[in-house]
């Protein structure tokens, strides 16, 4: 059977799923054990203070919380926070179809515990880890041996802290090689990418360890004192002087450690006289041992629970993840001199309860998603919604570009093999790659996304989009046509739950009601202009079967939907 006829089967079963009496009675759940129990009332009790603290901070502020979300916002939301995509036609109805009381937390779980979880987070923390391989031509090469790395420490939920000393103290001899493989497109699962993406430099590797791990911005500080920063000098080469046992062999273009000086703890600061000893940003002094190392001691104080920063910085990225705005900001500067601590006291009891349960990401999501804030509506239904610190309502956030590309992928049916060999990425000009080259990573907030000119157009007339919203190449759009069973409504709502996870209100129904069943004319609105746009698009592309007009009035539909910023938008 060919993929097209799977996919007219699968909408049917949708279709028919949505209209059928429910003949399956409810399959009893396996009780719980005790520890489970438990663990979900203490999520419960977490949540609770968080949503008290923020009430407390709204009624001072005379701010009018909105209200909760309705379950189709809830649902793409959840879908776009931890699995990086939308939800399928599949999963929206039968996320609307539950009428359990915690289907909410369930469907956290659900999706905590799936792929898409893994392979999400490790786009987000690679993008933080690696950010300097995005722009560097040696560093895509350094990104396959990391990513796989990072999954399979992911996959089997090791502590944060645990990834973090991992990649602090990953022996950097023959193993960090082996990592960059490059002329055999071969590799080792290895952080130690995280190096060479730093050039293994002391002072490239102590910002970034200061910026990534404890949200302390010392660049600065690199080449002199700066009169109004918070960081000195001496601090930084001090910081940088647990990396000076490193040594470096060029080996042409390209640079590999070849050796690990273990017990050197002390740096030249360049320009001057003065050599500093390799100490911590919180004034306290290591406690060498004999035979370890000074990255090994570094790690180890790096992720104590006792650490002033290590905690507070993840919980507080972790935050912004999911709410868009940090509880202190900026994220990677949280103790500079522009510094704004809107909730300093909620994120040290959030620091302190993830550092208690030994660093455990999961049970961060968890206790966050499970809040009264998170699940509020991002609508702007109070004139006071006005300060997104006070977390009155949910803030709408831009994509990254794996989401949306990945929301795309869902919302066509579109699906890519994957490579056989991870680590060659010679000539991989696959549409993913070529998508996630056009909408770069930026240094921005999520909450304030400027999409160039370039990306806007390159939504409008890429010819992937265009393949998107072709029936000949839209596996979705060409099921969806000819479905028979179904009238025009059902395809016009199956086309707003497999882009928006949300049916078509009544007033958006009517109109596009119309314009469907009137062949795309007689109407002056933006779907007759994505119309328009789109003709001019897919008549330099490949010769397209003949359709009615009705069937590309649908096209126009799903085209104008995928090019408004509801589809584009985290919200």
């Amino acid at each position: 059977m060919s993929r097209y006829r799977v996919w007219i089967v699968c909408v049917s079963a949708l279709f028919l799923s949505a209209h059928a009496p429910a003949l399956r009675a409810a399959t009893p759940a396996p009780g719980k054990d005790a520890t489970a129990n438990a663990a979900s009332r203490e999520v419960e009790a977490i949540a609770a203070k968080i949503d008290q603290h923020l009430a407390a901070r709204l009624a001072e502020s005379k701010v009018q919380p909105a209200p909760r979300a309705d379950d189709a916002e809830f649902v793409r939301r959840a879908y776009l926070d931890i699995v990086g995509r939308i939800p399928t036609v599949r999963e929206v109805r039968d996320f609307l179809k539950d009428k359990t009381p915690d289907k909410r937390r369930k469907l956290i779980d659900q999706l905590l515990a799936s792929p898409g979880y893994v392979n999400h987070f490790t786009n987000e923390w690679r993008a933080l880890f690696m950010a300097e391989a995005d722009s560097s031509f040696v560093g895509r090469y350094l990104v396959p041996g990391f990513e796989n790395w990072l999954k399979e420490e992911l996959k089997k939920n090791a502590g944060y802290d645990q990834i973090v000393r991992k990649i602090l103290t990953v022996p950097m001899d023959q193993q960090a090689q082996q990592a960059f493989n490059f002329f055999g497109g071969g590799g080792q699962l290895s952080p130690a990418g995280f190096y060479m993406s730093k050039e293994i430099k002391a002072e490239n590797l102590a910002a970034s360890t200061a910026r990534m791990f404890l949200g302390i911005r010392l660049e600065c500080a690199q080449c002199h004192d700066h009169p109004f920063a918070t960081w000195k000098r001496e601090q930084f080469w001090g910081m940088a002087a647990f990396f000076a046992g490193l040594q470096r062999q060029e080996n042409g273009d390209f640079s590999f450690p070849t050796r690990e000086i273990n017990d050197r703890r002390e740096i030249a600061i360049p320009g001057t006289d003065r050599v500093v000893q390799a100490s911590y940003l919180d004034g306290s002094e290591p406690q060498w041992k004999f035979k370890i190392g000074s990255r090994v001691t570094l790690a180890d104080w790096v992720t104590s629970p006792n650490n002033p920063y290590f905690a507070r910085t993840t919980v507080n990225r972790v935050w912004a993840h999911l709410f868009g705005v940090g509880l202190i900001e900026p994220i990677d500067d949280m103790v500079g001199s522009e510094t704004v601590a809107y909730h300093p006291e909620l994120l040290n009891e959030l620091a302190q309860q993830f550092a208690a349960h030994n660093f455990d990401l999961k049970f961060l999501i968890r206790v966050l998603t499970a809040t009264s804030a998170y699940q509020r509506t991002s609508d702007a239904t109070h004139a006071s919604h006005t300060d997104p610190h006070l977390f009155a309502r949910m803030m709408v956030r831009g994509m990254t570009q794996e989401q949306l590309f990945d929301s795309l992928s869902v919302a066509i049916g579109y699906y890519q093999q994957p490579q056989q060999n991870p680590f060659f990425v010679f000539n991989d000009n696959s549409p993913r790659t070529r998508f996630l080259e056009k909408f770069a990573r930026r240094n921005e907030k999520a909450t304030e996304p400027q999409t160039s000119i370039l990306q806007a157009l390159a939504l409008m007339n890429n010819q992937f989009i265009a393949d998107a919203t072709s029936i000949d190449r839209s596996e979705t759009l060409a099921a969806i046509v000819d479905s028979p069973f179904m009238n025009t409504a059902e395809k016009i709502e199956t086309l707003y739950l497999a882009t928006l996870s949300r049916k078509p209100r009544p007033e958006e129904l009517a109109r596009l009601i119309k314009y469907v069943d009137n062949g795309g004319t007689n109407e002056v609105s933006v779907v007759a202009f994505a119309g328009a746009v789109r003709d001019l698009v897919t008549q330099s592309a490949n010769p397209a079967r003949a359709a009615s007009a009705k069937d590309n009035a649908l096209a126009d539909v799903l085209w104008a939907i995928l090019n408004s910023s509801e589809f584009i938008l985290n919200h």
